[in-house]
């Protein structure tokens, strides 16, 4: 005989439904929360590993953040015998043409950029996506350039700067030359970052 229907039945039922929905997807963060940090911290690594040289400590346990303009970045010191041999600085724009983009720039010790990696964004596939392709020469023309050398202006062609942006992503150029000139602020700043964290 089927049970008739009262509110204070669908209010149980409804209860027992978020219930065992809400015990599920707790039990499915919990068996993969670790992986996924796991993958994120491999990639940090891999990010770190190719934009400074050669190093022999671990960047990214001894990572610190700066702050610089309002922005906050994340700094990973590549060191080899003690001595540094550069800084990989983790550090995005909200302005690209989809949003967020997140990039490792890689800087010597005097500053210049020696390599960048992707780390996120939602940029358009075939178009702004291109600046996650390493050898492209949109990625490759900031390379070995100092953002201090007053014969490079940090900015499009189309805005009187130095480089060139991606055919039809002009937005997307932009906001990684700004995440590239957040990045180089943030380096600007690490001496009295690591000042303060000693003090």
């Amino acid at each position: 005989m089927a049970r008739e229907s009262t509110l204070t039945n669908m209010v149980v039922t409804l209860f027992a439904v978020c219930l065992v929905s809400a015990a599920l997807l707790g039990g499915l963060y919990a068996l993969t929360a670790e992986p996924i940090a796991a993958a994120q911290t491999a990639k940090i690594n891999t990010a770190i590993g190719g934009v400074v040289p050669a190093f022999d400590n671990t960047p990214s346990a001894e990572k610190f953040t700066v702050e610089a303009n309002g922005k906050t970045s994340t700094v990973y010191p590549a060191t080899k015998g003690g001595e540094a041999v550069g800084y990989a600085i983790e550090a995005s724009s909200s302005a690209g043409f989809g949003g967020n983009i997140t990039l490792m720039v890689g800087f010597l010790p005097d500053g210049t950029i020696n390599g960048t990696s992707v780390i996120s964004h939602a940029e358009t596939p075939g178009l702004g996506a291109k600046i996650s392709e390493s050898g492209s020469h949109f990625v490759t023309q900031f390379q070995g350039k100092n953002p201090a050398d007053p014969n490079f202006k940090f900015a499009v062609k189309k805005d009187g700067g130095s480089f060139d942006a991606i055919t039809a992503s002009t937005i997307t150029s932009r906001a990684y030359i700004d995440v590239l000139n957040n990045a180089y602020n943030a380096f600007l700043n690490i001496n009295k970052s690591e000042e303060a964290q000693q003090n």
